[in-house]
């Protein structure tokens, strides 16, 4: 089996070739065949968005994707949050010594088959190999550009907006902390790792009026919504109830003690859209067959406190405070 040595980095023959058989063969187009310091892109007309981006998960090859789709995803999901058509991208690689060939060729043809199935076209990039032990395999840092569909911001979140999510939260990060640990669930845990643009899209065909959107990566729904409180001034109410969460991701949370708002999404979005529009929102979105499982989980509030609150299962109320460090390292 053949792996990546030091002299994959030099800049020499053997960069050429690993560049050649392993990224352009798979990431082929016009702007990246020139093999130009830079590339040289259309001129295109409205604002763009430009989002970056790094991902060292652990490990690098989990149950519903791996680090290479987990960083094309990511990056177009952080474009489609600013209702941003993913357009081009650049990717870097910093490998260790010792990968074998196989992985890094599973992991770029993955992000290939998810760069195409979203459009986008990986421009320009760059290799690093460093030595063994100074690096965990594989390190991919992105950055993406894409056009703006719609202007967005938490300025224009008001009261009674309703909040939406696309389907059940935590699975990510639960299934990353499963395989990595090699936990008893780990057979029924899945990523949700997957591209969301195609949803946005969507909504905005209908003339669904979004508000704002963002995806609740790294800290879960809780970093999002408080930092989105924050953003906007209002405070926010989630309802325990109405959050969608798969049966394994309840019970391996609650045996490790974990709040599964607080843990790693990859795949969805947090849609906030006027009250009178919310019902139609929601329809448009358990159309699609991966949102079946869409709710409407909550609303903005009148006051100007920006706090956010958790209305329990038990009919209480308690205070959703922003996570104090990330509960599962390593998850994207």
């Amino acid at each position: 089996m053949e792996h990546i040595t030091l002299s994959h980095g030099s800049g020499g023959s053997l960069t050429q070739k690993l560049v050649r058989d392993v990224f352009f063969s798979r990431f082929n187009n016009i702007f990246l065949r020139a093999s130009d310091d830079a590339a040289a892109l259309p001129a295109m007309d409205g604002r763009l968005a430009m989002t970056t981006d790094s991902f060292v998960v652990d490990p690098i090859i989990f149950p519903g994707g791996d680090i290479g789709k987990l960083a094309v995803c990511g990056t177009v999901n952080d474009l489609a949050s600013c209702a941003a058509e993913p357009m081009y991208f650049s990717v870097s690689f910093i490998l260790e010594e010792g990968l074998g060939f196989d992985v890094l060729e599973k992991i770029a043809g993955s992000m290939a088959r998810e760069a195409r199935a979203c459009g986008v076209s990986v421009v320009t990039g760059d290799t690093k190999v460093v030595p063994r032990g100074k690096a965990d395999r594989i390190f991919i840092n992105t950055t993406g550009i894409g056009k703006i569909h719609k202007t967005l911001t938490s300025c224009l979140i008001r009261p009674s907006d309703k909040i939406l999510v696309n389907g059940p939260v935590g699975q990510h990060g639960l299934s990353v902390l499963s395989a990595r640990e090699k936990l008893p669930l780990a057979s029924s845990l899945k990523s949700d790792c997957k591209s969301l643009w195609g949803i946005v899209k969507l909504l905005l065909q209908h003339h669904i009026d979004i508000h704002f959107m963002r995806d609740p990566t790294r800290g879960g729904i809780s970093a999002a919504a408080n930092e989105i409180a924050q953003s906007c001034g209002y405070s926010l109410a989630f309802y325990e109830k109405k959050v969608p969460v798969t049966a394994s991701c309840r019970s391996l949370s609650e045996l490790l003690g974990l709040e599964i708002l607080e843990i790693a999404n990859e795949g969805k979005m947090l849609f906030f859209v006027p009250e009178a529009q919310a019902n139609r929102a929601l329809k448009i979105l358990t159309s699609i067959p991966s949102c079946r499982q869409a709710a409407l989980i909550g609303e903005v509030l009148p006051e100007k406190k920006s706090k956010v609150y958790l209305k329990t299962s038990s009919g209480g109320s308690r205070i959703l405070g922003m996570p104090v460090a990330e509960p599962i390292p390593r998850i994207c």
